[in-house]
């Protein structure tokens, strides 16, 4: 059986989803579309699995954003592939007038139904009473109470999907006008729909309808235009006609008790968290806590990794057969998974905060703080929701801008979104800080590297408000836009919802990262382990001359010739072919390797440097890849390579870079060609390298 959840935002939909579907679970995008498509399986007390759909939060089946026409679609042909045989709508019981549009206009639609009232534990606080016998009545559906993020009465929501009849029991909320009735039967017979409520969706929508083909579009146009049909005016008549018969089953079946009206503890607390100074300074000690905690606490788990990926190399050295395979597996294949695999502590770390800010409400807030500073560079409220979720990941956020209507607000938040440190470049910031910045207390208290590693994002934030206020100049657009968001209650965050987030997020880095790392690892290791023949025959000879051989004892000729050879290296040509273009920023040809690899996806450069390391090292070097950068020396001067306005010019490099195939591509995607793409990798890549030379030269 296929189950789906339909709710508003903030109803709790997804606690439940989660709740209903623990770790068996899987996210995807519906096809054609980039709205995030989640769902899994769930055992009922009978021991029957049911099917778990979440579709996303909205208020209305006519929609206006991406988000809700996908629901719209859903729900309302049954030819779809995603159609339901029982429809779980969640709504919050304290707010239930607003909720209950969204669930008349579903149960008009004939689908089996269950109401789920969610957040009960807050309507016990606010004395508010539902007789769900009565209401159960009235509406001829399973009326189940319900918490969620309390985990309460979840066994007899289960009970009631068991239960729950294969075909619709309740009756008709609205009735069809008489001047739409001839429209909607023409459509009802044309177009094979056995609901009316259905086909008058299908008229309102009709043009945006992706089951329809043009023909069938263009047909109902003129079957409308005959007609006299007039969406809007229909729409809200609909919706106070809705209202009037809500207002009636909340008179009968809710009882709110009377009370002292003074502030909530939510107010008191938004009194604080959102004052124009305050607030942004509570924000900022957050940001340097978070920071602090991905250095401190993810130390011993990166050292255990460390040492197991050592161990491994160790194990393979010992018990596999010499030659192509072994090197490939261990100097190729392992160093690059190794080197970036080695970071998951703090990716996670950095994943549960943002977890834990969004589950108390707290991210709602920081969407409102930032409202009033991002209208004056050009962007609306809208744009933070995108901005934030790009500490994740570019690539959702940029998806999320279809929710942005002002067409030159959402191009905007488009090409600035990517300078947003995600986490993909966590790895390279600590991996380069880590070789740099010592292990030292500000004021006693303050870690040093967590001050420099927010510094980077505060870079990267910066870096993305200037440049959008810059395209507010040069990008047309004339429609204005507004900005609506309910702040919800804050609450104690659910751990298991932490948790579960946080081992979805990684999981995702891991077999993503994973893919991308073994392609280009193999790739690199090819390329660095061969080269042209005259080369290495050349290079072989000199090694085995007696000179060379009498004068290095045998390890330090090995890693003398290994040098030599990735010198001259198809990959080693490459790198000092972009040498002199990227010296002046500070690097050498084996960070130029890195910064090309790395344009699949960020992290993919710390995998190249523990590839290029290990194919130049010795068979029994086991060190890990942080050692073996920190102690990398200039071949000609015997300097170190690493310095100080190295590594920073390359952090601020890769704050401002667009290093990610993926990213270049949904953004082709949301902007329907290549010329923003285009324009996006161009001023960012320009903007890294100036940022970067104008760094190494004032710290060299």
């Amino acid at each position: 059986m296929k189950v789906a959840l339909v709710g508003n935002p903030n109803t709790g939909k997804s606690s439940l989803f989660n709740i209903l579907t623990g770790l068996n679970q899987k996210i995807g995008n519906f096809p054609g579309v980039t709205v995030d498509k989640k769902s899994g399986f769930c055992k009922l007390e009978n021991n029957q699995v049911v099917s778990v759909m979440d579709l996303p939060g909205c208020y209305s089946l006519y929609p206006k954003t991406q988000d809700e026409a996908i629901v719209s679609d859903i729900l309302s042909d049954k030819r779809n592939e995603f159609y339901p045989d029982l429809v779980i709508v969640v709504v919050d019981v304290t707010n239930l007038k607003r909720n209950l549009l969204l669930y008349t206009q579903v149960a008009d639609l004939g689908i089996p139904l269950i109401l789920a009232l969610n957040m009960n534990d807050l309507a016990e606080k606010e004395k508010i009473t539902v007789d769900i016998n009565k209401l159960s009545e009235l509406l001829g559906v399973q009326v189940v109470k319900i918490s969620a993020r309390n985990n309460e009465n979840i066994q007899d929501l289960k009970k009631a999907i068991a239960n729950a009849p294969s075909f619709a029991v309740h009756s008709s909320t609205y009735s069809i006008p008489q001047s739409s009735q001839n429209l909607v039967d023409r459509i009802s017979d044309e177009f094979n729909y056995d609901n009316e409520y259905a086909s008058l969706l299908l008229a309102h929508q009709y043009s945006a309808a992706k089951h329809l083909s043009k023909n069938e579009s263009d047909r109902l146009g003129r079957f409308i235009q005959e007609q006299d049909f007039h969406s809007e005016d229909q729409q809200v008549e609909e919706t106070i006609w809705r209202y009037t018969y809500i207002d009636k089953l909340i008179k009968e079946c809710v009882h709110i008790a009377p009370q002292d009206v003074k502030p909530s503890l939510t107010d008191k607390i938004d009194d604080v968290l959102t004052h124009k100074f305050w607030g942004f300074a509570i924000f900022f000690l957050i940001l340097l806590v978070i920071f602090q905690s991905v250095f401190s606490w993810a130390e011993y788990p990166m050292a255990m990794i460390e040492s197991l990926f050592a161990w491994l190399d160790q194990i393979g050295h010992q018990y596999l057969p010499d030659g192509v395979f072994a090197d490939l597996l261990l100097n190729g294949i392992l160093a690059g998974l190794g080197g970036v695999i080695v970071f998951i502590p703090q990716i996670a770390i950095l994943f549960a905060f943002i977890a834990i800010l969004e589950d108390t409400g707290y991210m709602a807030r920081i969407t409102f703080l930032m409202d009033k500073m991002m209208r004056k560079v050009g962007l609306s409220g809208k744009s933070v929701v995108p901005m934030i979720g790009g500490l994740a990941c570019a690539v959702p956020s940029i998806m999320a801008t279809r929710n942005i209507e002002n067409w030159k607000d959402r191009i905007i938040t488009i090409m600035v979104t990517p300078l947003i440190s995600c986490a993909a470049r966590l790895p390279v910031y600590i991996l380069l800080i880590s070789l740099v910045v010592p292990d030292d207390k500000v004021w006693g208290f303050f870690d040093l590297r967590g001050l420099t590693l927010l510094g980077l994002y505060i870079l990267g934030t910066v870096g993305a408000v200037f440049v959008a206020w810059i395209m507010k100049h040069l990008v047309k657009g004339k429609a204005g836009s507004y900005f609506i968001m309910e702040l919800p209650v804050y609450r104690k965050p659910r751990w298991k919802n932490v948790f579960l987030t946080m081992f979805d997020k990684v999981m995702t880095f891991i077999l993503e990262v994973g893919k991308i790392i073994i392609a280009i690892s193999i790739v690199l290791w090819v390329a660095a382990s061969y080269g042209p023949p005259s080369r290495m025959d050349t290079i072989t000879a000199k090694y085995e001359s007696p000179e060379l051989v009498d004068s290095y004892p045998a390890a330090e000729l090995e890693r003398m010739e290994s040098a030599e050879r990735l010198e001259n290296s198809y990959v080693g040509i490459l790198g000092k072919t972009i040498e002199p273009v990227i010296r002046p920023l500070g690097f050498d040809w084996k960070i130029g390797i890195a910064l090309i690899t790395s344009v699949a996806a960020r992290e993919v450069f710390v995998g190249t440097m523990a590839t290029i390391y290990s194919v130049e090292g010795s068979d029994d070097d086991t060190a890990n890849i942080r050692e073996i950068m920190s102690a990398a020396k200039d071949p000609v001067t015997g300097a170190k390579v690493y310095t100080t306005a190295t590594a920073f010019s390359l952090m601020v490099f890769y704050a401002f870079a667009m290093q990610c195939l993926s990213t270049i591509a949904v953004v082709k995607r949301e902007t329907n060609g290549w010329k923003w793409p285009a324009i996006q990798f161009g001023y960012m890549t320009v903007m890294a390298y100036l940022a970067s030379l104008i760094v190494y030269q004032l710290l060299r």
